[in-house]
């Protein structure tokens, strides 16, 4: 009994863990965690997260963004695609659409691109795209 106690609170801790990219780093390829992804350097791909992803006032993403909550300070080249909060703060830039169920823009936020808020499908994330390991298995 005392294994499955553990091995709950191992999945907890994968779960509710946070990944970081911090400033300096370059990482080219796609980021998928079922934790929090914090970016604080350059990402050269698209991020997915089951959580929440917060994009630093130093980080540069170039590429798609998946996760339940977004919080942006710095740039992203990409669609962001968020299942509840996607909060631009006053130091955001984003180049591409928007698809949100909640939008929250602080002053002096830049946004270019289309917006697309509500519940219905369209704002369902495909995590297909970005996950390789369900690509490769539906092959």
């Amino acid at each position: 009994m005392a294994k499955n106690t553990d091995d709950r609170r191992n999945t907890n801790e994968l779960v509710t863990s946070s990944n970081l990219v911090a400033v300096g780093t370059v990482i080219v390829g796609n980021i998928g965690s079922q934790g929090n992804i914090r970016v604080e350097g350059t990402v050269e791909g698209s991020l997915d997260s089951q959580q929440k992803i917060i994009i630093g006032e130093s980080a540069k993403v170039n590429g798609d963004v998946k996760a339940a909550d977004v919080e942006i300070s710095g740039q992203v080249n990409g669609d962001i695609h968020c299942e509840e909060s996607l909060f631009l703060k006053k130091t955001a830039l984003i180049i591409g659409d928007i698809y949100t169920k909640k939008l929250i823009i602080e002053n002096g936020a830049e946004f270019n691109g289309k917006c697309n808020m509500g519940t219905n499908n369209q704002l369902k994330i495909d995590r297909e795209h970005v996950n390789p390991k369900k690509q490769a298995s539906s092959n």
